[in-house]
């Protein structure tokens, strides 16, 4: 999840002045200068370079690729920027099995067998989520070292029968960013740290931020992200991707190491809405190992891409959130443009102010997420292939392995979390009243008494620097909270850059109203065209 967005006096009080996107943070001033010309050549010369779902499911018709081919043209490009060049270091293990998944998946094409658009596809996970093969399952943490697991996630198990190629998995910030007050967003003990590849010194954001780098930087097709608060649509917004919160109870969580039963949920990462759009109803479907997903019987759209229309905008009310109005001059420009382009497509726009009305609940949110890590990783725990049983048995093995496990810094949420009590804490179910019932009905109250469409803002600010002294700072404004906290569904679309910092704008809407953000996004796409493929600048002067 993203830390800051709740750290900072509650998910959405006391904002504060972005950072000032000028400065330099240079922390990696021992690699070889000489890298950013070459590493700028690489990514221009890769023959995938921003390739979508649709135009490699045309070259594989045609057979002028094969998913092996595809497969290993990833495989390359990772040798290549993940672990030589800009060294991203986004990818925290390879799938052995991924040319043999996509042996098998050309083989079926051959016999004239396809699965659907994701066939042959190759796709980066978090390391948060099961896979029942070879690859380990441990939230970048070194407590879960070896934990290789028997069953694949349900969204993993939906991901293999829409014939898609499991690439690898991508470092996160350790815990899903759940482990510390002063933590550094993608870091993790077992995978280190990942860069932005749009300034290396810079941070990708947490905790999805492997997937937001990787994707980014044309390391797969699509990635696969986890958010509790921000953590999918903040590093997609720095990564300048595509990136959808679903609905809490759209995709299944079962299998995938927890922070929050009311608020996790998976999503897709992508460079365009209709990928995301894609991936999005291939994941979605009801699990008897998770009882969230019961409330989107007859509500899931087989497929998304059905609301894909250009002149989308038309017509449509938006609410822009007042509190994204007066941020920064770089972001207030950007914000203001994509407001033009919004009302140059039909959209009438309404300033509300959502901020206001759910103060409360930004400060019981840090409650209800102690409560619900500790339940939910004590029962992930229990059934894992692990030494680690128990949150405490973590705090533990990090205590006596500090200098490897805790080199930057500590544990103090795992040490929170773990002095809670139950679910059935009068401290807990006030605050999870509180954060969902608030939340939900500011949003659905907005949307109805002002006849909008959606809630629009800046996702979040600008990429802070990479500090392992000090963690991370305040970027400013950051639109994940409220749809986070009410479960609702949230689409971040590239909205332009700063100094060559990406950002992204945000729609969310009501409850299982995917379908009808997507359209928004990818109208606005479709008008704006923002994403721009990185350049893997050493620093602002490079």
């Amino acid at each position: 999840m993203q830390r800051r967005s709740f750290l900072k006096a509650g998910s959405v009080a006391g904002l504060a002045a972005t950072a000032l996107v000028s400065s330099s943070c240079n922390l990696f001033s021992g690699e070889k200068k000489e890298q950013d010309t070459a590493n700028a050549d690489v990514a221009d010369q890769f023959e995938l370079n921003e390739v979508t779902i649709d135009t490699l499911q045309q070259k594989m018709q045609s057979k002028e690729y094969t998913s092996r081919s595809i497969t290993e043209l990833y495989l390359k490009r990772i040798d290549a920027i993940d672990k030589a060049g800009p060294k991203l270091n986004s990818i925290i293990q390879l799938n052995p099995d991924a040319l043999s998944i996509a042996d098998a998946m050309d083989k079926e094409r051959a016999s004239g067998k396809i699965r659907g658009p994701l066939h042959g596809i190759p796709v980066l996970i978090k390391d948060n989520i099961n896979t029942g093969d070879k690859m380990m399952t441990t939230a970048g943490a070194s407590a879960l070292i070896g934990n290789v697991v028997k069953d694949d996630a349900f969204i993993v198990k939906k991901l293999r029968e829409a014939g898609a190629v499991l690439l690898g998995k991508t470092n996160l910030s350790e815990w899903a960013n759940f482990r510390s007050t002063h933590s550094t967003s993608a870091w993790s003990s077992r995978g280190g740290q990942t860069k932005c590849p749009y300034i290396l010194d810079r941070n990708p954001s947490g905790s999805s931020a492997g997937s937001g780098s990787a994707a980014a930087a044309n390391l797969c097709a699509i990635a696969i992200g986890t958010e509790t608060d921000g953590s999918i649509v903040s590093p997609s917004s720095i990564n300048g991707l595509v990136g959808i919160k679903p609905t809490v109870g759209l995709w299944s969580r079962s299998g995938i190491i927890p922070i929050s039963k009311t608020q996790d949920t998976a999503g897709p990462m992508a460079r365009t809405v209709k990928d995301a759009a894609i991936l999005l109803g291939a994941l979605a479907g009801e699990d008897t190992q998770d009882i969230y997903t019961a409330s989107n019987r007859g509500k899931i759209k087989a497929d998304y891409t059905k609301f894909l229309d250009a002149n989308g905008l038309q017509g449509k009310r938006i609410g822009v959130e007042k509190d994204g109005l007066k941020v920064s001059p770089g972001m207030d420009k950007l914000f203001q443009d994509a407001i033009a382009v919004l009302k140059s497509k039909g959209a009438t726009i309404v300033e509300v102010e959502l901020y206001k009305q759910i103060k409360d609940a930004g400060k019981a949110e840090f409650t209800v997420l102690l409560y619900e890590f500790k339940d939910g990783v004590n029962q992930y725990l229990s059934k894992a292939n692990s030494k680690m049983k128990t949150l405490a048995d973590v705090i533990a093995f990090n205590k006596q392995n500090e200098a490897a496990a805790m080199p930057f810094f500590k544990q103090e949420t795992l040490e929170l979390a773990d002095k809670k009590g139950g679910l059935d804490s009068k401290e807990y179910l006030d605050a999870v009243k509180t954060t969902t019932t608030v939340t939900r009905n500011a949003i659905d109250k907005l949307l109805r008494y002002n006849k909008l469409d959606a809630i629009a803002a800046p996702t979040n600010g600008f990429a802070c620097c990479i500090d392992l002294v000090n963690g991370d700072y305040d970027n400013g404004f950051g639109f994940a909270g409220p749809a986070a906290m009410a479960g609702y569904p949230h689409i971040t679309v590239p909205m332009g850059a700063s100094n060559d910092l990406p950002v992204g704008l945000s729609f969310i809407s009501t409850a299982y109203d995917e379908a009808g953000i997507i359209t928004l996004g990818y109208a606005y796409e479709q008008a704006s065209k923002k994403r721009v493929a990185p350049k893997f600048r050493k620093d602002l002067f490079a």
